[in-house]
Order: structure tokens, then C-alpha cells, then sequence
């Protein structure tokens, strides 16, 4: 029995793009979609002292292009990026461990693609959270027509018989094309999330997951939905 879970890239994804990982035998990142703007791709939200803070990586305005081929012009956001997460977190408790994998990630990589960038971080966070789902590319992949009979061939040459979603998506998958073929569909469930100690006044559960390592370092998995 082989699950996977395909969703495109984000930037510092928060804490349930990683369960959605850890729950998975195979996670394909599907950046052959149209990438879209002021959207999750290349952004996402820190905890600061003033409140909630966007990290948004620079990549023009045009959006007629895949994801996969959103080039990044300019390197120069990466220190300014790291300025921004080591005034907001240095006073958290694993600041120092996790800065010493993190820190080079924006200060001594350089990325082309957003894609590759988002799938170095993607990975470089799983390692340290100890989840060893196999990552792949939907250009690994033949692509067919149709949202959801895409996904479920998707299914099929990638050997799985259950399929796992956001529940986002009940929007536009028909059920019955997974029902008819033979794949399990299951909704990940993304509510009652613990609070964890975190930084800067009231609890947000929607910001990067960068913010659960600074505050819990190894015990994020506590505060998650997967055990290590």
C-alpha cells in the first residue's frame, strides 16, 4: 500500500505542509503549474515584535509561466531574509541550533529557480525533522489532462493506491474518478493543532514552520500531527 500526496512548492511552508509530507511514501511537488501571484510560491509569514511579517522573495510580476521556470533575478533578498528571521527569533530557545543549518541556507546558497530554492528548504527542514519521505517532481512524471484524472494517473505510474489531500481541494477533485479507479482519496485533517511556546504576544498557527523550530528546536514533532 503506497500513499502520496502531490502539492506545489511554497516558500518556508508552515507545520501541516510537512505532516502532509510525513504521511506520505512518496510527495511530489507539482511545479508544472501556473505559478500565481501574491500566493504562497515565494512568501510566507514570520512572528515579529511590531506582529506578523512577510518574507516575500522578489520574482517579478509576470505570471504567465510555470512554476518551475519562475527565475530569481537577484540574490540580494537572502540577507535580508536572514536579517529579518534572526531579529525576530534570536531570543527563542533554538535559535542557535537551528541558525547553524539554516543561517548558509541564506547566506552562502545561491538559487536560480524558485523551485530549486523551495525544494533545498523543503528538503533541508525535513532532515532536521527526521521525516524521510521520498520527494520527486511532476516532471519526473508524464502529465494527462484533467485536474483530477491528472492526479489519479499520477496515482498509477507512481505505483499508489491511496491518495492524500488538503482538504483545500475538495473544490475541484471529483471524488468518484479516485472511487472508479481504484485509489483511496483521504482529506488530511489541518484543525486542533496544539499552541507551542511561541514568541510576540497572542499564538498564530499560521506562519512558517521556521517559527515551531526556533521555539521548539527537536520537540516540534510534539506539536505536530507525525512522530518521528
Amino acid at each position: 500500500m503506497k500513499k502520496i500526496a502531490i502539492l506545489q512548492s511554497n516558500y518556508i511552508p508552515w507545520k501541516g505542509y510537512f505532516d502532509i509530507i510525513a504521511a506520505v511514501d512518496e510527495f511530489i511537488i507539482f511545479d508544472d503549474m501556473q505559478f500565481t501571484k501574491n500566493d504562497w510560491r515565494n512568501r510566507n509569514i514570520i512572528k515579529a515584535s511590531q506582529g506578523i511579517h512577510w518574507l516575500t522573495i522578489p520574482v517579478g510580476k509576470n505570471i504567465n509561466r510555470r512554476i518551475r521556470d519562475v527565475h530569481i533575478a537577484s540574490s540580494t533578498w537572502q540577507l535580508k531574509h536572514w536579517k529579518s528571521l534572526e531579529s525576530s527569533y534570536k531570543k527563542a530557545a533554538y535559535f542557535n541550533e537551528i541558525a547553524e543549518w539554516l543561517s548558509p541556507l541564506y547566506l552562502k546558497n545561491k538559487f536560480s529557480y524558485l523551485s530549486q530554492l523551495n525544494r533545498c528548504f523543503i528538503e533541508c527542514i525535513c532532515d532536521f525533522l527526521n521525516i524521510n519521505t521520498y520527494i520527486s517532481n511532476s516532471w519526473d512524471y508524464t502529465l494527462s489532462n484533467g485536474k483530477t484524472e491528472r492526479l489519479v494517473d499520477l496515482c498509477h505510474q507512481s505505483g499508489a493506491t491511496e491518495y492524500i489531500s488538503g482538504p483545500a481541494a475538495k473544490g475541484y477533485i471529483n471524488d468518484s474518478v479516485f472511487h472508479n479507479q481504484g485509489i483511496k482519496l483521504t482529506w488530511f485533517d489541518y484543525s486542533n493543532y496544539p499552541s507551542y511556546p511561541q514568541l510576540w504576544g497572542d499564538f498564530i498557527h499560521e506562519v512558517t514552520i521556521l517559527d515551531l523550530l526556533f521555539n521548539c528546536g527537536r520537540d516540534a514533532h510534539l506539536y505536530m500531527r507525525y512522530s518521528p
